[in-house]
């Protein structure tokens, strides 16, 4: 049996299970059916949009229950202990542990189970690779070459890394198999967890929701199908756009989630009256079109850091500059976060804001300046010139400071695609043209010398493909980082100018 029939079958045979625990895209869940799926949806690939996803089995209008997945069909550390006396037992011994590393134990418990799992039909579609930031290595790492994005990669490694070392003694209790306490397993256990996971008022750590975590990504507001992602959808039951779980314990943090169900919900959430999860389409769909669900609003940075994937074009995504210490100080109005610059290189309203009056001497600070720059309004033409070419010349001086230009990076992605692809050929010119960053790629995974050039006959090793698709999704980020800085330059030195020729 060939790898895609066998694909084909494990599928159909999920989607029985899934049917038989009462998971359903239908309102009329009481006929008996072969599939979870058929009425409002489908499984499909859509190789530019995601992968593998949910299409629209029909025409579905927005606001229409597209599935509903009961409390017992969802995957939680209650529903998991429950099945479990042994796990349950175990459990009760370690309260110092959060409620994520308690699901992370659970579900590598459940893993280490086997075809014996109640969810085992669930289990093995899971991917058995993530790609978020806290599996980089140091290589796809330093990659990023943003000292932010960088920390924020070791922040991530060095938190999972600890929250291992401190659940290890449960799974040693538990008795599980050294591949399944190893940090390899815990990597994938929380990022799938991080990935997968849907809110849920029980527990902050969420649940894993089969069928509901095939749907893929759509931003808050685009309502085009051009957006990429893991097969997961996350939520909060808030009727605002769903967000994950991690934002959405954020926001608990921050006093911000309001819990309501008095309104219809656009994405979806758990609802207490059905006792199940229920999804519903975001807008209105034709007949084989991807249906997405909506994570929340997240920068591109942060999709790489929860969900291991990040959006060519993504209107939420920002780019942050460094400040003098002093501006902060005259942003007390704005949090400092608002100081950024949006994904096509216009300034935030708050930065231009706070640059208006930063450059402004304070002897001319009064309060018709104070209502212009709350207003959002422009100081005076020579005030606007001073923001512009400041903006313009310190977006260039972060560019410039950086190890590699926009066109260097171009042709690195465009060198990574090519050794990705075996139908592109690699010239012996082309190995030639390789920078140093490729160079150490190829010298790392020792393929320098077993490439052929007059056409790849090299077969990369899974470790390899993984680190390749990093590495490349590193390259991807930090060069629409400065695509955003350059197309700041741009949009400011054309502003300034038109303010110079209106003074002529």
């Amino acid at each position: 049996m060939g790898t895609m029939e066998l694909e084909h079958q494990t599928m159909e045979t999920f989607l029985r299970w899934a049917a038989d625990i009462g998971i359903s895209d239908s309102i009329d869940s009481s006929r008996f059916r072969d599939s979870c799926l058929g009425h409002s949806l489908s499984v499909a690939d859509f190789p530019l949009a995601g992968g593998r996803g949910l299409g629209a089995a029909r025409e579905l209008k927005k606001g229409e229950l597209v599935l509903k997945v009961p409390r017992n069909a969802l995957m939680t550390t209650e529903s998991m202990v429950a099945k479990d006396q042994k796990l349950n037992d175990a459990v009760h011994l370690h309260g110092s542990l959060s409620s994520t590393q308690i699901l992370s134990v659970c579900l590598l418990y459940e893993m280490s189970k086997g075809k014996k799992s109640f969810w085992y039909p669930y289990l093995v579609h899971l991917p058995r690779d993530y790609d978020l930031l806290a599996t980089f290595g140091e290589l796809e790492k330093q990659a990023l070459q943003v000292e932010d994005a960088v920390w924020i990669t070791e922040k991530a490694t060095a938190k999972c890394q600890s929250e291992w070392k401190e659940a290890v003694t449960l799974m040693k209790e538990l008795y599980l198999k050294p591949k399944f306490q190893s940090f390899q397993a815990w990597l994938w256990a929380s990022a799938t967890i991080s990935s997968r996971t849907l809110h849920i008022p029980w527990d902050s750590a969420g649940c894993l929701c089969p069928v509901g975590d095939l749907f893929n990504y759509d931003a808050p507001g685009d309502d085009s199908n051009n957006s990429e992602g893991p097969e997961s959808a996350v939520q909060t039951s808030s009727p605002q756009p769903i967000s994950t779980t991690n934002e959405c314990r954020n926001n608990e943090e921050a006093g911000l989630v309001v819990e309501t169900q008095s309104e219809r919900l656009t994405d979806g959430g758990f609802e207490e009256d059905a006792n199940a999860y229920c999804l519903y389409a975001r807008r209105n769909y034709q007949l084989g079109e991807q249906v997405l669900l909506c994570y929340g609003t997240y920068t591109n940075l942060e999709l790489l850091e929860h969900y291991g994937f990040m959006l060519e074009e993504n209107s939420n995504d920002r780019v942050f500059i460094p400040l003098e210490t002093s501006l902060y100080s005259l942003a007390s109005s704005w949090p400092k976060d608002s100081l950024y610059i949006h994904q096509d290189g216009k300034p935030s309203f708050a930065l231009v804001s706070t640059l208006r009056l930063w450059l402004i001497p304070q002897s001319q600070r009064d309060k018709s300046v104070m209502r212009l720059v709350y207003a959002g309004s422009q100081i005076s033409a020579k005030n606007e010139i001073l923001v512009m070419k400041w903006m313009s010349e310190i977006c260039g001086s972060v560019l410039r400071d950086l190890p590699t230009s926009v066109s260097e990076d171009t042709l690195l992605l465009h060198n990574i695609d090519k050794l990705q692809d075996p139908e592109l050929p690699l010239e012996e010119k082309e190995k030639e043209a390789f920078g140093s960053e490729m160079r150490a790629f190829l010298d790392v995974n020792r393929l320098w010398d077993v490439i052929g050039f007059s056409g790849k006959d090299v077969e990369f090793s899974r470790r390899t493909n993984r680190m390749m698709i990093k590495w490349r999704l590193s390259v991807q980020w930090r060069l629409s980082y400065k695509r955003t800085l350059a197309d700041c330059i741009s949009y400011c030195n054309e502003k300034m100018n038109n303010l110079l020729s209106t003074q002529r």
